[in-house]
């Protein structure tokens, strides 16, 4: 699969003066929840209705969506609001019944997307649709694993594909449902910069108050548009209550968040500007958590150290690591002076770490 311009053309065909906006519940739960947040929505920037009818769920026992039933709840969306519908489809039967019900734009989960199987089933299933179809990455981070789940959609004769970056599970306890791993997402724009990609908020947040945070950096960092789950009773919602917005807390997000494209050339080298360094942003985020991780670290080796009463600096192994860290800083295009003071200034601080312990 190469990039072409022509990837562009379902997006660039709606004429928006914004970027798309999709939004609607996590789960259509019933025909009045539905047509509610339809109408609410209605007449705004939001595009395409989105509703969860199928729920795959990691655990079995929760809601796991109304099913088939919910496709006509949809139909009534299109009708009385004039919006476009889409929903989230995991095998065959789900897309004859999606399409069976014009539903416009189908979404593939992270976790079909994390098995080749399911894609080309799917990919079988969707073969010469002139529906969008968008591939949310899969859960772990891996690339190669979401660029080979659209190469089997693109393979299949699917002209109007997306992506949809909605972060990445780890084991780890951080801010995030999901961590973002920004440098994924920029290096699928690297390779596919004309392939429309859509970043989700709630699920990389999994709260509703930082969804307007990441959804910002995502337009900095050019994202095409927005996914964002919103309900009229969010703190009751029958799944994922808490990353749920609104639908007036998502009118005042637009709003705030509106980056309306220009073609003035200091606009152009704004725009640049302002990417790059939502990039560096990102890197930088990036190094203070792993230089936490490190300190976490260290904190570990002072407690041994005290336990076993072995004195904090051993200089035999702090030279090691130092020209050890020169040469990789070299292969990386970093000068030797460079590497040294950053990595005596990590040192000092791994020795103040150690000593607090050792004399608390």
């Amino acid at each position: 699969m190469e990039n072409k311009k022509e990837m562009r053309n379902w997006l660039d065909d709606m004429k928006l003066d914004h970027p798309l906006v999709i939004a609607g519940p996590c789960s259509a739960e019933t025909e009045e929840q539905v047509l509610k947040i339809a109408h609410e929505l209605k007449d705004t920037d939001v595009s395409y209705f989105r509703a969860g009818i199928w729920k795959p769920r990691t655990r079995p026992g929760n809601f796991e969506g109304v099913g088939a039933l919910g496709l006509n709840w949809l139909k009534k969306v299109k009708a009385e609001t004039g919006m476009k519908t889409c929903t989230e489809v995991a095998n065959a039967a789900h897309v004859k019944l999606a399409i069976e019900n014009d539903v416009d734009l189908l979404w593939i989960g992270a976790r079909s997307t994390v098995s080749p199987f399911i894609m080309q089933e799917l990919a079988d299933a969707l073969a010469g649709t002139d529906k969008i179809v968008l591939v949310k990455n899969p859960v772990n981070p891996d690339l190669a694993l979401w660029l080979g789940g659209i190469e089997r959609l693109y393979t299949a004769g699917i002209k109007n594909l997306g992506a949809i970056h909605r972060g990445f599970s780890t084991y780890e306890k951080t801010k995030y449902r999901n961590i973002p791993e920004w440098q994924i997402a920029i290096e699928f724009q690297n390779k596919f910069p004309d392939l429309p990609l859509i970043n989700d908020p709630s699920h990389i947040t999994g709260k509703r108050d930082m969804v307007f945070d990441v959804s910002q950096t995502a337009l900095d960092l050019n994202f095409d548009g927005l996914m964002i789950e919103t309900h009229y009773d969010p703190d009751n919602a029958w799944s994922d209550a808490a990353q749920q917005v609104t639908p007036t807390a998502l009118v005042q997000m637009m709003e705030d968040l509106k980056i309306r494209k220009q073609t003035d050339p200091e606009a152009e080298y704004n725009s640049e500007l302002a990417n790059l360094r939502a990039q560096i942003d990102v890197v930088d985020n990036q190094l203070i958590d792993l230089l936490g991780k490190r300190m976490h670290v260290a904190d570990g080796i002072g407690k041994l150290k005290k336990d076993k009463n072995v004195a904090v600096l051993q200089s035999k192994r702090w030279n090691e690591i130092l020209g050890k860290m020169v040469l990789q800083g070299e292969e990386k295009g970093l000068s030797e002076e460079f590497v040294l003071k950053l990595f005596k200034a990590v040192h000092q601080e791994s020795i103040n770490h150690q000593e607090k312990i050792i004399k608390g």
